[in-house]
């Protein structure tokens, strides 16, 4: 149900909780269904010259493809529990990978993988989740357990680390820095556009058991390498904020239960895109950057909005 106030912008699925959203809404696009098939889908990401969106399906452990020109097809099987994934600096594939417990490298089509890094201070990581490259070419990821403790996410193990945290690594370097162990279990994670902020998702209420949590942190980043100031930016229910992105006017989509909320840089709530299925994670593509990719549980979904991804 939407409030006495809400409003939906004419032929538009968009549920509209401030009129500052209208600025974002294209009074005619629907919500697409593009696929469907999956366990529970996670991590999408657009990769413009192939013209397609990979995303995982991480209990049947391989990685979807959806293109308009191909449709659904399986990207790679066999992928180690993959879950979010980004391009690097040199345009090729960063995925989280829960069965690794690393961070690994591909080029844009299947082929042999590469770890990026696999520790910190010579231990394991949990479960690397989602990922993040800042424009300095830094990679920064978050590490839940999700891998070590969900039986269809990963192989199960023991934490070699003494917390969750989200890391900076610099592929220049080497070094591996945990920047803040703030959020109980680390998720989502995204960049302000000017990336004078850094959010981060806190899920830990997803598990019985591990926590109430259910909001996104947002921290200042100082001099570009360190995290400061962390402090709840929004709370975010039905469901957790699993993952989420930021357009280039600054505005925050994250999953939710009832579909993508949409959240103004001051933390307001703007919108809501209802899904009819539990979101897990969304990611901006198409040409222009301007589509709103849906990861919710067995499908993939789309909508086409009046702003693009930054």
């Amino acid at each position: 149900m939407t409030s006495p106030t809400s409003s939906a912008a004419p032929s538009s699925p968009i549920v509209i909780l401030d009129d500052r959203a209208h600025a974002l809404v294209l009074p005619d696009a629907p919500l697409r269904r593009l696929a469907t098939g999956a366990r529970w889908s996670e991590g999408p990401v657009w990769i413009e010259e192939t013209r397609c969106l990979l995303w995982s399906d991480i209990p049947n452990d391989r990685i979807l493809r959806w293109s308009p020109a191909r449709g659904l097809d399986v990207w790679q099987q066999g992928v180690e529990f993959t879950n979010g994934h980004t391009r690097d600096a040199a345009g090729r594939i960063l995925h989280c990978s829960h069965g690794l417990r690393a961070v690994y490298r591909t080029g844009i089509e299947p082929g042999p993988r590469e770890i990026v890094v696999d520790r910190y201070q010579g231990k394991r990581f949990n479960s690397p989740n989602d990922i993040v490259v800042k424009s300095d070419g830094t990679i920064w990821f978050t590490d839940p357990p999700y891998g070590l403790i969900v039986p269809e996410e990963g192989h199960g193990g023991d934490p070699e680390l003494d917390d969750c945290h989200v890391f900076r690594f610099d592929p220049a370097t080497g070094e591996v820095t945990a920047v803040t162990s703030l959020p109980h279990h680390p998720n989502g994670l995204a960049f302000a556009p000017d990336e004078s902020l850094l959010y981060v998702s806190d899920t830990a209420g997803a598990l019985p058991g591990h926590g109430t949590q259910h909001c996104i942190y947002a921290f200042d980043v100082v001099g570009g390498t360190r995290l400061a100031n962390g402090r709840v930016f929004a709370e975010i229910a039905p469901g957790v904020p699993d993952g989420f992105r930021v357009d280039v006017d600054g505005r925050l989509y994250t999953s939710a239960a009832d579909g993508v909320h949409v959240l103004a840089a001051d933390g307001a709530p703007l919108a809501r895109i209802p899904v009819p299925e539990k979101v897990g994670n969304v990611c901006f593509g198409g040409a222009g950057r301007d589509t709103l990719f849906i990861a919710a549980s067995t499908s993939l979904y789309a909508i086409d909005l009046a702003t693009r991804g930054c």
